[in-house]
């Protein structure tokens, strides 16, 4: 799917807030400047947290309030250390994760066993600023729940 603005993006996470419950995992992953952030901002948006949300890079998480709590974190600080899977167990990702719903930004391939079910989105920047979504499920009822998001 492409989204031509940053305000295209944020209206899809307010979409796919709508299919989002406690204990969901989503996995973001594209390039800097891909607009991971933008999308988790209309999630959060759709799932109806307090406060703004901003890049968790420096601080890696945070938890957003609200009717189903957002827990925003960010891998790209913790891909350079020897062990970065240790640096996420310190975080306790999990001891949230049935409350909440937990997004990680460059969380590929650190996050994934934090729930056998999960959903992978990717997101690519092409030079008309255009951004390209894809959706990746793992598991669970995933394909069913992400049916109509790719074309309404």
């Amino acid at each position: 799917m492409k989204l031509a603005t940053v305000e295209d993006t944020q209206a899809f996470g307010r979409r796919l807030a709508g299919i989002l419950r406690a204990g969901d995992l989503v996995v973001l992953s594209g390039p800097l400047g891909a607009g991971k952030t933008a999308l988790v901002q209309g999630i959060g948006a759709g799932l109806g947290v307090t406060g703004a949300i901003t890049s968790p890079t420096f601080v890696i998480a945070r938890v957003h309030r609200g009717p189903v709590p957002l827990v925003h974190a960010d891998a790209y600080r913790l891909g350079d250390r020897p062990d970065p899977r240790a640096e996420i167990d310190d975080l306790d990702l999990d001891a949230s994760a049935e409350d909440a719903v937990t997004v990680v930004e460059w969380g590929a391939g650190l996050v994934e066993r934090l729930n056998d079910e999960y959903l992978q989105v990717r997101i690519d920047r092409l030079d008309d600023d255009t951004r390209v979504v894809e959706l990746v499920p793992h598991g669970g009822d995933w394909p069913a729940r992400i049916h109509g998001l790719e074309t309404s």
